[in-house]
């Protein structure tokens, strides 16, 4: 493509509509990811043994917004019109697989 007397190859095409708004849908599931972390920490402890001896394992997901107490109904909500320049089509404590 060239533009302005510019030659615009397909990777600077594909980085510039990347910057774009993304769809609704998209933005709900991203958001409600950032939301879920909102709510509560989440975290995994595993601990086994076998013949090469014991293993354990610990994973622990902090978020800021959980840190600083923020509201993830409204986190969802400024999140999805940020990145989709839309209002989420249903709030965050009607999604069936929100457990917060």
């Amino acid at each position: 493509m060239i533009q302005n007397g510019h030659h615009i190859g397909l990777p600077a095409m594909a980085l510039l509509a990347a910057c774009g708004p993304m769809s609704v849908e998209r933005a709900e599931d991203v958001c409600f990811e950032r939301a879920r972390l909102a709510a509560g920490p989440r975290g995994l402890i595993a601990v086994g043994g076998g013949s090469g001896g014991a293993a354990s394992k610990v994973r622990l997901e902090l978020s800021t917004e959980w840190i600083q107490g923020k509201d993830p109904s409204a986190l969802y909500i400024s999140c999805v019109h940020r990145k989709s320049g839309s209002f989420p089509r249903r709030q965050l404590y009607d999604r069936p697989d929100w457990k917060g």
